[in-house]
């Protein structure tokens, strides 16, 4: 039996929802985590099971336990936090302030802010490439994305003053990139823009960027297939999720699913994929048996991913108010008696 826990980030609750899966199509809520107002983004996890949560209206991060399901601390960041990034090395946290128009470095081991870098205006999501090395920033309100050398973090001290922009890759002032995502290979990135009918491609090794049309605006977010062939992008207008061949850069098909989806994550181990369904109840275009405040679950081994052939297997579960985001953690991946042992101080401390 797996031990797979999905955290949805319900903006208009202030909570995270925390979903168990202990296998394909057995899913049930078990949580629900109080946090700050205005919860954002994706709950990034280290390795160890702490997971930080933006909450956009009161400046701060929460810190929640995977195992115990409960928040531990709150620390202090910049205005309007939105998106973040766990350095290699789980020293480093990278939160893009979307209010104060900078990128915090927060020490996780002291579990304080240690200094801010500025960027332009309304910085969004992020992703940080596999080696520590650079962090790639959406820049909102300025239509590009930014890379920030973040070399200076590794090693055993780091150096967040050494923290420097490299470029300011240009999308389109007018489209307003939200969030990317680096594929599997590292060559690419893939950023969702909210306000442009495009998903735009960045080479790594160039900085050159494409536009691949998805036939309406909307895009929130990416996510790749375990193989690293497709790439998933949620469009919000249509309800729907767009998939894209990452070798040929081609649309091949397109995924309804419930009414105004934002995050997805996909379990590798199924290919299920995961999708919030962020819209409240005046819009409900997609997949008509699924309701806002839910998760669709798509089961992607149940249709040609290359082809517009085939029905989708769909299943849902309902989670808190305006989810906008999803993340999943392995329990499995934790000692039995480390979850045991913090299960026990948990208990003692309530």
């Amino acid at each position: 039996m797996r031990n797979i826990q999905l955290f949805s980030t319900d903006t208009d609750d202030g909570v995270v929802s925390v979903v168990a899966k202990t296998g394909p199509g057995e899913h049930r809520t078990v949580a629900q985590i109080p946090i700050g107002n205005a919860p954002r983004g994706g709950v990034k996890f280290t390795k160890d099971g702490r997971g930080f949560v933006c909450n956009t209206s009161q400046n701060t991060l929460s810190e929640i336990d995977a195992v115990t399901l409960k928040e531990v601390r709150r620390i202090e960041v910049g205005h309007g936090p939105r998106g973040m990034g766990i350095v290699p090395g789980e020293r480093y946290l990278l939160v893009s302030n979307s209010g104060s128009n900078s990128v915090s470095v927060v020490d996780i081991e002291l579990n304080v802010e240690l200094l801010q870098i500025a960027t332009g205006r309304d910085p969004r999501h992020m992703g940080i490439t596999a080696d520590g090395q650079v962090a790639y920033v959406c820049v909102w309100g300025e239509g590009y994305v930014s890379k920030l050398d973040i070399s200076a973090l590794s090693g055993a001290g780091g150096n967040p003053e050494q923290v420097t922009e490299l470029a300011r890759i240009p999308v389109n002032r007018e489209a307003h990139p939200y969030s990317l995502a680096i594929d599997p290979s590292g060559r690419r990135v893939f950023v969702a823009n909210t306000q442009a009918d495009y998903l735009t491609v960045i080479s790594v090794e160039t900085d050159e960027t494409t536009h691949i049309p998805v036939g309406s605006s909307g895009g929130r977010a990416v996510a790749f297939t375990d193989d690293g062939r497709f790439a998933l992008l949620t469009v919000e207008n249509t309800s729907s999720i767009v998939v894209v061949d990452v070798e040929t850069l081609e649309v091949t098909r397109s995924i309804p699913v419930g009414p105004g989806p934002r995050g997805l994550v996909v379990d590798p181990a199924d290919e299920t994929v995961y999708i919030t369904n962020f819209a409240r109840a005046n819009m409900m275009l997609g997949h008509p048996d699924f309701a806002p405040n839910s998760l669709t679950m798509v089961d992607l081994k149940s249709a040609p991913l290359d082809r517009d052939e085939g029905v989708f297997e769909y299943e849902e579960i309902y989670v808190g108010y305006g989810p906008c985001s999803v993340t999943m953690f392995d329990l499995d991946s934790l000692p039995a008696d480390e979850r045991q042992r913090r299960l026990e101080r948990a208990e003692a401390q309530a």
